[in-house]
């Protein structure tokens, strides 16, 4: 069996995929993965067929339209940034559908919904692969209204209803500009495929721990919170030997790192902010620079060690405490991990993961990155290192680790298609 896998987005939003398209592959399928060319090397060395699509994610991630909807802080600004999006991904559209040829199932990502259509087309299951909860429930609001005012159950499953739309509005034009283009009008029955994913032959994986967004019981019975697809360490990958002395010479270090996200022409300022933060807290830091978020000192202090990056699975657990930006994939290393979390939501879904890792008591109260101070980081790293976040941290990861999510989600998948 031959099941294609559709993501696109930033290292973040490609590994959890990889480490699926793994566990399909050791139960006896063969996968090809498509996205973006910056990660052949990444995706081959890993065992999955590669296949390109149109784009340079680096070159994407820092464009104005971009770096707004990542840093999109409600709503409509989202949806506004979405639009302005869909005229850099019409080639993608062309590029996932030659890739779901000759494919006997079809996994997708929810910004990639034309994996939906491309499946209707050529009689095949598709299987809605999200990594965060995505189907409308009255237990809690979507992950963009996650952390606005409680309005009570029916706006909870309103607010999931206005987020699909929000996501289908990202990719609805383009996919339909391709459809045309290629078969003279729009797929039959073209709406938002999100809610009809829930059948035995076209089933919704949700890549999330039960232990973090427990399984709501109005969700239908062929939705599946699997459990994180975590992917094993780099094994390509090897730490420096000034990291290993770092970490082995004093105590252990908080990490901080914001991922994709960020402004270069205020990299220098927010890296002094941090340093600032780290010292008034006594504690010492590992930076992780990402894409121009943090500057690369030149003359960094003893007590500071700067890096572009390096896998959390290796680094998280060699740390006191780690501050991000929220991602999810990030929020789940440091789940895993079972090290206490202080979150610095950017925009997004990221205000809901800095609200959930309080509200577990497994982290410091988030910080948006626009109230953001030396003084409040600081007061979140102590609060972050208390014994008990701490032992809810080391609780929570302990379970965590206990699952399988990728295994599972694999099982689900080859039980719809076979």
């Amino acid at each position: 069996m031959l099941i294609t896998i559709l993501t696109a987005g930033s290292r973040g939003d490609i590994q959890p995929y990889v480490a699926l398209g793994r566990a399909l592959q050791q139960a006896g399928s063969t996968v090809r993965l498509a996205t973006f060319e910056n990660y052949a090397p990444f995706i081959r060395s890993n065992g999955l067929e590669f296949v390109p699509v149109r784009g340079n994610i680096a070159q994407a991630v820092n464009s104005k339209a971009a770096q707004e909807a990542m840093q999109a802080d409600n709503p409509l600004k989202l949806l506004f940034s979405f639009r302005q999006l869909q005229s850099m991904v019409f080639d993608l559209q062309e590029d996932f559908f030659s890739a779901c040829q000759g494919s006997d199932a079809i996994v997708y990502h929810p910004g990639a919904a034309i994996g939906y259509f491309a499946a209707q087309h050529f009689t095949i299951p598709s299987i809605l692969a999200t990594p965060f909860p995505m189907v409308p429930t009255r237990a809690y609001p979507s992950i963009i209204f996650y952390d606005a005012p409680r309005l009570g159950r029916s706006a909870n499953w309103l607010s999931h209803k206005i987020f699909e739309q929000i996501m289908w509005l990202s990719s609805s034009a383009p996919v339909k500009q391709f459809w045309k283009k290629r078969f003279g009008g729009a797929p039959r029955g073209f709406s938002a495929p999100y809610s009809r994913q829930t059948t035995q032959a076209f089933p919704t994986v949700i890549s999330c721990s039960q232990y973090v967004f427990p399984k709501p019981p109005d969700w239908p019975g062929h939705v599946h919170c699997t459990g994180y697809w975590f992917l094993d360490n780099d094994e390509h990958w090897e730490p420096p030997d000034d990291l290993l002395e770092f970490l082995t010479t004093g105590k252990q270090p908080i990490y901080i790192g914001f991922g994709s996200i960020g402004n270069p022409q205020e990299a220098a300022s927010t890296t002094q902010l941090l340093i600032s933060a780290l010292r008034q807290a006594g504690q010492r830091g590992v930076l992780a620079s990402g894409w121009q978020g943090l500057a690369k000192l030149v003359d960094k202090p003893g007590d500071i060690y700067v890096l572009d990056s390096a896998p959390h699975a290796w680094l998280f657990p060699r740390m006191a405490a780690v501050v991000h930006h929220g991602g999810a994939g990030t929020t789940a290393a440091g789940f895993r991990a079972g090290v206490p979390q202080a979150i610095i939501p950017h925009g997004n879904d990221q205000f809901a993961w800095g609200r959930r890792v309080y509200e577990l008591g497994a982290g410091a109260r988030p910080i948006p990155r626009k109230q953001l101070s030396a003084s409040k980081l600081a007061e979140a790293i102590q609060s972050a290192l208390s014994d008990e976040t701490k032992k809810a941290a080391a609780a929570l990861g302990s379970r965590i680790r206990a699952e399988d999510g990728a295994r599972s989600a694999a099982r689900i998948i080859l039980q719809s298609t076979g």
